[in-house]
């Protein structure tokens, strides 16, 4: 943790950490400052909500149709197939998007055609590059975020299930009686720690993603450290936003934890 610490320093690498210049917060005046600024808090802020109000809670829908199904087999082979995008880079994600949504050739497009329809450039389009970007989380990483609430659902105690059938509920009342009050805890765990790394859009996939075209509605906090940053050897100005997003997200945290427990919740500490 000492490392941010180079936030507050004009870090030169033959100089070393403790002998590089202390420069207090200029790092972070320029990012405030930065004419780039509001555009990239914007864009990360849209991004990560997408993924908070359209992503978080597709893996505990699946689940829950998972743990429907009677028959095991079928469950499995479900649970393979979703898995499986998970383990594959976002280059082979991104170029699969590219493949399908290409206007030279795409699947999407054609179809789009063949219905009376116009071709879409969605690759280069400002209207459609935050929903590609987040279907893209969706379709790579649901079926891996199920695994956690398919073993709470697990431990879920069948002799509830017989009794609400004894008292006449179907499955839908199980559903809301029994299994959701069950994994609860287990949501609201996952969404404080979600909340931790909010900002966290993921520079892979963004980076895939931008071109020339896009760049006003796609450029975040991640790629442009890396642009501005990293490839230019800005080391300390890295770190400073860096430490911005961890102070949002740790912000994010405590507040979010305080209101669990204030509604009754266990909370992460």
């Amino acid at each position: 943790m000492y490392g941010i610490f180079i936030a507050f320093k004009d870090y030169q690498p033959f100089l070393g950490f403790w002998d590089s210049p202390f420069v207090g917060l200029k790092h972070f005046e320029r990012l405030f400052n930065d004419s780039n600024f509001w555009m990239l808090f914007r864009n990360t802020l849209i991004l990560a909500t997408y993924n908070i109000l359209f992503f978080f809670p597709l893996p505990i829908i699946i689940a829950l149709m998972l743990n429907e199904l009677r028959f095991e087999f079928l469950k499995r082979t479900i649970q393979t197939l979703v898995y499986i995008p998970h383990f594959m880079s976002w280059v082979v994600v991104v170029g699969i998007a590219y493949i399908f949504l290409t206007t030279e050739g795409g699947i999407v497009n054609e179809l789009l055609v063949r219905l009376g329809g116009e071709k879409i450039n969605f690759l280069i389009s400002n209207d459609w590059f935050r929903t590609v970007v987040t279907l893209e989380v969706i379709w790579k990483e649901t079926g891996w975020g199920t695994i956690i609430f398919l073993a709470a659902l697990a431990g879920v105690d069948p002799q509830l299930y017989e009794a609400a059938r004894i008292d006449g509920a179907n499955r839908l009342r199980q559903l809301w009686h029994i299994t959701l009050p069950a994994i609860r805890s287990t949501i609201i765990i996952l969404l404080i720690l979600r909340l931790g790394s909010f900002l966290d859009t993921g520079f892979e996939q963004i980076f895939l993603m931008l071109n020339a075209m896009n760049r006003d509605v796609g450029e975040v906090f991640d790629t442009y450290v890396y642009s501005v940053g990293i490839s230019q050897g800005q080391y300390s100005f890295s770190t400073a936003v860096g430490l911005f997003k961890s102070i949002i997200g740790l912000f994010l945290v405590v507040v979010s934890n305080y209101l669990a427990k204030k509604f009754g919740e266990e909370g992460i500490y």
